[in-house]
């Protein structure tokens, strides 16, 4: 990629962060995509995308956190089983030709259950059992590391369609999730941080700035209707980059 392209990367990864912070996702399937755009090294790809996973959800994570968007009692169960299984699959390279077209479907098929709900109050929760949290954790987990996703956009959905936590708190224990699976996921495969490009430090300023603001709506000014309808966007958004990259 040529020096002159890299303002027009940094704006798209601080817009692409606010999108997906408001609903408490990191936006690496997003930063994936931008970034395969702008033709950056494939190498690169996958640890730049956790680098700004991380700043994001991180950032995600404080502002929810400090607004009362969370669950302990939900979260730990999915992350205890979640980080080793992002670890190991930090280890691993999988042919994109084999999980992106799965992939794609199950994430379009989530948007479409989201955006067709038609009770979009808040509910009551019922949080799943330990047995099936732990096993959705290692699944998740374990996925986030081979594709370089913090594995939110496959846990949102999933809490929000079997009522496992309400609408807010689940944004909160996803940017968490994502977060500790991140950090997992790219110490599973630190090697892979020589290709991280040499701007990637201003690719992280915008999207903490980006991911600021978007947390700071998400977790104390979106209605859940809206909340609901952003995060069909992410996930049509998140799918179709599987069938088009």
């Amino acid at each position: 990629m040529t020096p002159e392209l890299i303002p027009f990367l940094a704006v798209a990864i601080c817009v692409v962060a606010m999108m997906y912070a408001s609903v408490g996702h990191g936006g690496a399937s997003g930063y994936l995509a931008i970034m395969a755009l702008f033709s950056l090294h494939p190498e690169a790809l996958k640890p730049t995308a956790l680098l700004l996973n991380i700043v994001v959800a991180g950032a995600g994570s404080y502002l929810y956190l400090s607004a009362r968007q969370f669950s302990w009692q939900v979260f730990w169960p999915f992350v205890v089983t979640s980080i080793p299984a992002s670890f190991m699959g930090g280890y691993f390279s999988l042919s994109p030709d084999l999980y992106r077209p799965a992939l794609g479907l199950v994430l379009l098929f989530a948007a479409w259950r989201l955006f067709m709900r038609k009770d979009v109050r808040d509910f009551v929760p019922q949080p799943p059992t330990m047995a099936v949290a732990m096993l959705v954790g290692a699944v998740l987990g374990f996925a986030s590391g081979l594709i370089g996703v913090g594995g939110g956009i496959f846990l949102s959905p999933l809490m929000i369609l079997f009522g496992w936590a309400r609408v807010r708190e689940v944004s909160g224990i996803a940017a968490l999730f994502i977060l500790v699976n991140s950090i997992s996921g790219l110490l599973g495969h630190l090697s892979s941080l020589q290709h991280v490009p040499d701007y990637a430090p201003l690719l992280a300023g915008v999207a903490l700035l980006g991911g600021t603001v978007g947390a700071l709506c998400g977790s104390r000014h979106l209605p859940v209707r809206t909340i609901l309808k952003a995060m069909s966007v992410m996930l049509v958004m998140a799918g179709g980059k599987m069938f088009l990259l």
